[in-house]
């Protein structure tokens, strides 16, 4: 007996009533609980049937050997399935090649194994289906539990991928193409309870403070001792532009990395664009695609204007985090990949906006 969500049953319903008229029970449900059922007027004297992989063309089918379907003393297990599978990832904000997980686990202490085709079998059914979200990430867990039901009373997917966004520069009219790292993790248990999260990386620079205000100093030296005396204002100008004047000490800056990981609250699709935006909103120096001279300058003003240590930028993303109404629990990790030292600084945060009391929505 299959459970179908009311969207996965508008959408595919002269398909349900042909598995109806087969003989087969199909069950409604809605965020992945029961509500109706689907039943032939006149019921057919076989079982309904679970899921299972498309009619075989050799009718010996059913006298195969099936090694894990042994019975003994084996014992339960808590994770088995299948990882680094191929898939396509169909967004509303566009399409990807990922890389799916997918796992049960093995309750049943008698049985060998698993069903392992089930699982792949399901994951591309699902998978090839347009407009990924939530719901249908949940409808794919409930099928799987149900393929393995006697066995598994929990299941989970990991689904990691590239998404193309394109992004604007800063000051130009023009525009190009940004690789996000995004990761869908998702659990169901038999009783119901699903939890959802996202990861996606954000690659921005970040500029050093301490080696700033160091140069500030060493420009400030450099200036005194050109010009012991009283300077014009347009020569200090023209001073300041030469290689030899305003260029005697700059700060040094280093690519840097954030990973954020949020449990997403229940939505309708998966808001990874909202997501990057804010972060990148917070950090104010993503890096860039196309540039001009003039997107370079406002570049290097940002950069001097968000000067950042590992801790500045995990408050940033912190402060951002606990504003955003979709996030439901969150961790951060920062890496600040040095260009002066021969080590990396990293930080962590996490959290959630609902208990933090400095956050004056929790109340």
């Amino acid at each position: 007996m299959s459970l179908i969500n009311i969207h996965e049953a508008k959408t595919h319903l002269s398909r349900l009533i042909e598995r109806v008229e087969a003989g087969e029970e199909v069950l409604i449900g809605r965020a992945g609980k029961p509500v109706a059922r689907l039943v032939p007027i006149c019921a057919t004297a076989s079982a309904p049937r679970r899921f299972e992989a498309a009619p075989q063309t050799v009718d010996a089918q059913s006298n195969l050997p099936d090694a894990q379907n042994a019975q003994g003393d084996y014992g339960p297990l808590q994770w088995v399935g299948m990882s680094d599978i191929a898939v396509p990832v169909h967004l509303e904000q566009g399409n990807a090649n990922a890389r799916a997980e997918i796992q049960v686990n093995l309750g049943d202490p008698h049985a060998r194994g698993i069903h392992m085709s089930r699982l792949y079998l399901i994951l591309d059914e699902v998978m090839n289906q347009p407009g990924l979200n939530p719901e249908r990430v949940r409808y794919l867990l409930a099928q799987v539990l149900e393929s393995h039901r006697g066995l598994s009373e929990r299941a989970r997917v990991k689904l990691a991928f590239e998404l193309l966004l394109r992004r604007p520069a800063l000051a130009s009219a023009n525009s190009g193409w940004r690789s996000y790292p995004v990761g869908i993790e998702a659990s169901l248990e038999q009783d119901g309870r699903f939890e959802l999260d996202l990861t996606v990386q954000i690659v921005y620079s970040s500029t050093c403070p301490s080696s700033a205000a160091l140069s500030r100093q060493k420009l400030q030296q450099h200036f005194s001792a050109s010009f012991p005396e009283s300077l014009e204002r347009e020569a200090a100008a023209q001073w300041l532009l030469s290689v030899n004047g305003g260029s005697v000490a700059t700060a040094h800056a280093q690519r840097s990395l954030l990973d954020v990981r949020i449990a997403l609250k229940e939505l309708p699709s998966f808001p990874i664009v909202p997501l990057v935006d804010a972060l990148e909103e917070a950090l104010q120096t993503p890096v860039q695609t196309a540039v001009k001279r003039i997107d370079e300058q406002v570049f290097a003003q940002r950069n001097g204007a968000n000067l950042m240590f590992v801790e500045d930028a995990l408050r940033r993303v912190r402060a951002r985090l606990e504003s955003l109404d979709f996030v439901q629990r969150y961790q951060a990790n920062v890496r600040h990949m040095e260009s002066l030292h021969a080590h990396d600084a990293v930080g962590q945060i996490f959290g959630s906006p609902a208990f933090n009391p400095l956050n004056p929505a929790a109340s």
